[in-house]
Formats: structure tokens, sequence, C-alpha cells
């Protein structure tokens, strides 16, 4: 999967994809409801009604920087909630090198947050120890999202999270943190868009007159553009996320700017009533 904005390249490398299995982290989206959105199929969900989803990483390439938003699950990882998520072997790496990006060429790394299938591959096991995977790459964290789970995680599960993928690399002196608003590169702004995390952060790509958005998991899936109230069980705050979602949905509405979301692939959104639906491209 390739897109071009302006001068920046996106190209999307898959760890995972699914096909149902998702009533864990949307269980407003039965299968009726989704097949009653005829505009969802077949790019985001099958004719059964069953949602499509992936955990991948987006490489973005500008004229001077290849970077990697998200990192997914990652390899060899325990106490993680979903048992299919612990002691993986994902060859990742080698699919990231395949499609042009080996790990010693990306010089930053970009977390919309830090949840578990977004900051996997950060670190990987060498000699026993977590050591960050990308070792000419500065890691750039929202600083309201990293202090949050460094200083509440209370959960077993997001505890390990950030033990074992986001912690080393603080402690090996790579981390930036960096506000919610934060401007990374002459093409690449920051939105802070909290709701499924308390720092989570959307990002907005202007170049050559064209425009782009990864949403992050502002939305897990484009159901939610039409439910705008159908909140993840992982947002930390419904409320909040189903507001982020009408005010971030709302200024990229009908127009150009290429959107592509944290787990579904590339589209536009339109607006529909008092909601929006998505276009899928191609």
């Amino acid at each position: 999967m390739h897109w071009t904005i302006g001068k920046v390249k996106i190209t999307k490398v898959v760890e995972l994809e699914t096909v149902g299995s998702t009533r864990f982290i949307l269980p407003l989206a039965g299968r009726e409801e989704i097949q009653s959105l005829p505009w969802l199929i077949p790019h985001f969900a099958n004719e059964d009604g069953r949602l499509k989803m992936s955990i991948h990483s987006l490489l973005v390439e500008t004229p001077e920087h290849r970077i990697i938003v998200d990192t997914g699950l990652g390899n060899d990882k325990q106490g993680r909630n979903v048992p299919t998520w612990n002691n993986r072997n994902d060859p990742f790496l080698e699919k990231l090198t395949a499609a042009g990006f080996a790990p010693d060429s990306i010089d930053i790394v970009l977390c919309t947050h830090l949840h578990v299938d977004h900051v996997g591959w950060n670190t990987k096991l060498s000699g026993g120890k977590w050591v960050p995977t990308f070792a000419n790459a500065r890691y750039v964290f929202g600083k309201t999202e990293f202090e949050h789970w460094r200083d509440h995680s209370d959960d077993a599960a997001h505890a390990a999270v950030f033990a074992d993928s986001v912690k080393p690399i603080a402690d090996a002196g790579k981390a930036e943190l960096v506000p919610s608003d934060h401007r990374l590169t002459e093409e690449i702004t920051l939105i802070p868009t909290p709701g499924h995390s308390p720092g989570h952060m959307s990002i907005h790509i202007k170049s050559g007159g064209a425009e782009g958005l990864l949403t992050g998991d502002v939305a897990h899936h484009p159901c939610q553009m039409y439910h705008l109230d159908w909140s993840s069980t992982a947002d930390s705050d419904q409320k909040q996320s189903a507001a982020t979602r009408r005010e971030l949905f709302s200024r990229f509405a009908d127009t150009p700017t290429l959107v592509i979301g944290g787990h579904f692939n590339a589209g536009h959104i339109k607006r529909d009533g008092d909601a929006f639906r998505f276009v899928a491209l191609g």
C-alpha cells in the first residue's frame, strides 16, 4: 500500500490483519448494524458484516526524513491481555526491510499514543534486554501521553507495555517528549486528539498543496464515523473520544485530504447527515 501527499510518500506495512473478532473492542458494531452501512463493504467489512481491521505501521518519507508511525505489537512480549499478542514471532522487521525500510534507515519513530498495539516494535529482545529496534532514530512521544503512562500504570498490562516498550527508550536517552500540537517537520504537524488516551495525537501532513491525516486511534474503524458515539472499550474517556471524532472529522470532511486510519486503509471523509461516511480509495 503506497500513497503520495505532495513530496511525502506513505507506505503501509502490515503486522496483523483480522476479519471479525472485533466485538471486544467495538461492542456496538453488530453484523446487522454494519450491513446497514453498505459503503463499508467490501473495503472495511465483508458481506456478513464482519469488520476488516489491521495492526500496521505507516512509513512516512519526507525529503529529509524517514519516519515510522506506530510500531505494532512486537515480538517476544509478555503480560498482554490478548493471549495471541504474547510471545509473538512475526517477521515484521523482514517485511519492513523488504519494503525498503531497513530498521537502521529510520531516523524518527513517532507514536500517536502508547497503547500495546502501537509501541511493540519500539524495542526488541537482545541478550535478555529490551533495546531500541531503530538504533539510529529518535523516538517522539507526546509529553502528556508519556507522563500519564509513566505515572498511572496501575493496570498490570499497561505497566508491562510501558516497561518493555517505552521505558527502555527513555533509559537509552532516545525519547523526545513533545507537546501534542508539535510541528515535527516542515510537512508534519501533530494535532491533539485526546479521548482514546489522555495524550493521543493525530498527524497532519501538508506538502505541495496536498494534505493528509493519519488519525491514529481516534476511530478504530470507519463505522465510528457514522456512529460517532460508538466509543471503543479501550478509550480512556468515551465521552471525550466521541467529541474528538466529531471535531476532527468535521475539520477534514468534504476536502481532498487523504485520511489513513491506525487500523484501516485510506479514503476520504464525507458528510452524511449529522455524521460522516468514509469513501475508500480504489
